[in-house]
């Protein structure tokens, strides 16, 4: 399917690895320019290098920004330049007994899951409404409808930003601008499978039979293992894409069956 994306330029936050990073290259096959982000400059530029390897002919570059420092951010927007798609995919997540999560660390989980897209969008935003064309995907999880009890902050900004794309989205009334978010599932990211595979070495176990015993543990699962990052990015590639005009506000699920709700 041609996803008429060959004139669009994105940005991506957080997207030298994992679902950020295969959105990034999913949009480069569709012939966008991307612009990726990162919080380390050498690893920005690994990740721009490694995308022109893969993709031939992409333009794509790169900014370094740590999402969870406001100047930064700041300083980010002000070098970002014209931006008609919009991944908010930057986020930090781990596992946390509610009562061990301090002051401090609520505070930075919503200023990089939740302010990184209140920020970027606040900033890139009225220029996709005044051009009436636009695209603003915040990636999401199923973890903001059905909130872990030991990751309750992460399923707290994960729901935020549920509703901030829904409120945004009420601002696009008449344009051909939409904002949706994208629930994702259990995602076999580099995060997830360097976690896995050190459990797995310090367990004596092949990972494989550790991903398959991870995922064996949610019962609600209709997928029945892992999804893959480029499972989310074609889901957000079209959404990016101007024949998801119809879809507006929107939370769309790529969680593998998870949720057992009907919507």
């Amino acid at each position: 399917m041609e996803l008429q994306l060959a004139t669009k330029r994105a940005f991506i936050s957080g997207s030298t690895q994992g679902i950020g990073y295969a959105i990034a290259r999913a949009l480069l096959r569709e012939g966008a320019e991307v612009v990726i982000n990162g919080r380390d400059a050498d690893r920005v530029e690994e990740s721009v290098q490694s995308l022109r390897r893969e993709v031939a002919g992409a333009v794509v570059s790169g900014i370094a920004a740590d999402f969870s420092d406001a100047d930064d951010v700041q300083r980010l927007i002000g070098s970002i330049g014209r931006v008609e798609i919009l991944v908010n995919n930057v986020g930090l997540f781990d596992v946390a007994a509610f009562a061990d999560v301090t002051d401090a660390e609520w505070a930075r989980y919503l200023d990089v899951n939740v302010m990184s897209g209140v920020r970027l969008s606040r900033a890139l935003l009225p220029s996709m409404l005044a051009d009436r064309w636009g695209r603003i995907l915040f990636i999401s999880s199923e973890s903001g409808v059905d909130v872990p009890a030991d990751m309750t902050h992460y399923g707290v900004t994960k729901a935020a930003m549920i509703a901030l794309g829904n409120g945004l989205a009420k601002l696009t009334r008449g344009t051909e601008v939409t904002v949706n978010t994208i629930l994702g599932g259990p995602t076999y990211s580099d995060g997830v499978a360097a976690t896995v595979g050190q459990i797995a070495e310090s367990q004596g176990m092949p990972v494989e039979a550790l991903k398959s015993a991870i995922i064996g543990q949610n019962q609600t699962s209709l997928l029945e293992r892992f999804i893959e990052p480029d499972e989310i990015a074609h889901l957000a590639a079209y959404l990016a894409s101007p024949l998801s005009s119809a879809t507006n506000g929107a939370a769309v699920r790529a969680d593998g069956g998870v949720l057992t709700t009907m919507l």
